[in-house]
């Protein structure tokens, strides 16, 4: 399963992160989930398809669950990357405790954040151009959104380390464009549930 998570299905990527905790000591209700996650794989056959749409934009969707885990409030933040088709893509536990789901979601969109300039950089090597347009990355907090343009809210996020105020410097240098993206449409809600 962890292949599959890793390598061709990024929508499975939760469930195994789940089941990854008890490995060490699986009880009846994780080999049934294991079986559910087998047959969820059966049913939803997976193509890989070259071709496709000739865009060459990189663009990006961000979501947390914002602290859905009631046992110890650390949110799930994930990201995925596109060009035509998912290229980077990750599902993590995050670290901290949030004390919100604003937080959780600027956490989360931190994390996209680093891996939309790395992505670029990578680009900018392999494809050289004079001019980059930033990279485009929908989360769906207005929140999130909020306090990665503007840093007007610092008393109210005094509180969150510093690292996660990358998102601003990546905002203001205009290597990131962060667009508000409903939940019905962001391809990131799957790596979260």
């Amino acid at each position: 399963l962890m292949y599959a998570s890793l390598a061709t299905r990024p929508d499975v990527t939760h469930a195994v992160t789940l089941l990854a905790r008890f490995s060490q000591n699986p009880g009846r209700v994780h080999w049934t989930a294991i079986k559910r996650v087998f047959a969820y794989l059966k049913g939803t056959p997976y193509q890989l398809r070259l071709g496709g749409s000739p865009t060459v934009d990189l663009i990006g969707y961000c979501d947390s669950d914002g602290m859905s885990n009631p046992d110890d409030r650390h949110p799930i933040g994930g990201y995925v990357f596109t060009i035509g088709g998912s290229i980077s893509w990750s599902s993590k536990r995050q670290d901290i405790v949030c004390l919100s789901t604003v937080e959780a979601e600027y956490v989360a969109l931190t994390h996209a954040c680093k891996e939309a300039v790395w992505l670029q950089n990578l680009f900018n090597e392999l494809f050289p151009r004079k001019a980059r347009t930033p990279i485009t990355v929908n989360v769906d907090n207005q929140g999130a959104i909020a306090l990665a343009k503007d840093d007007r809210w610092h008393s109210r996020t005094k509180h969150i380390d510093i690292q996660y105020h990358f998102t601003c410097q990546v905002v203001e240098l205009e290597q990131v464009k962060i667009v508000y993206c409903p939940t019905e449409v962001m391809f990131a809600d799957i790596l979260t549930k």
